[in-house]
C-alpha cells in the first residue's frame, strides 16, 4: 500500500529559516531516516515545502476561482514537508512514523486510493492492471 505522510508544524514556526547548529543537526537526521527508507524499499518520494506566506489558494466557487495570496490567517498548522511510501499496511507506515526525527509538530499519514478501491469507477482491464502504466502510474491511480 502507498500512503502519503504530511510533516505538519504550528503555523509560523518554519517562517524563518535560520541555519543554527540546531536545524543543521534537523536536517542531517531526517537525511539519515530518509536513507533508512531507501534501503529499505519503503521511499517513493519527498520534499519540504515554504512557508504559507509564500502560498497561493485557488478557491472554486460554481465556475468562479479566485486567487488568494498567503500566509493564511486561519491556519492553525501547516504542511512543512510530505513523503510517499510504499508499506505493507498501515502498522509499518506508523512504525516509520513513530522512528522519524521530526521537529515538534504531527505526521499525518494517509493512503492513496488502489485501483482495487476505485472498481466501481474503472473499467475492468484496469481493474486487472492493479495500477496504471506509464509515469502517471508511478504515485497513484488518478
Amino acid at each position: 500500500m502507498r500512503v502519503m505522510v504530511f510533516a505538519k508544524m504550528p503555523e509560523g514556526s518554519g517562517e524563518i529559516m535560520e541555519p543554527t547548529p540546531e536545524m543543521v543537526e534537523a536536517f542531517a537526521a531526517m537525511d539519515r531516516f530518509t536513507e533508512e527508507l531507501v534501503q529499505a524499499g519503503v521511499f517513493i518520494a519527498a520534499a519540504g515545502l515554504k512557508p504559507s506566506a509564500e502560498s497561493k489558494r485557488v478557491v472554486t466557487e460554481g465556475g468562479n476561482r479566485t486567487v488568494i495570496d498567503g500566509p493564511f490567517a486561519e491556519a492553525r498548522e501547516m504542511v512543512a514537508g510530505f513523503s510517499i511510501w510504499e508499506v505493507e499496511d498501515m502498522d509499518e507506515a506508523i512504525a516509520w512514523a513513530k522512528r522519524s526525527p521530526m521537529l515538534p509538530g504531527t505526521m499525518e499519514i494517509r493512503p492513496f486510493y488502489e485501483v482495487k478501491d476505485l472498481a466501481d469507477f474503472v473499467t475492468p482491464e484496469e481493474l486487472e492492471m492493479g495500477r496504471r502504466d506509464g509515469d502517471r502510474g508511478k504515485l497513484g491511480v488518478a
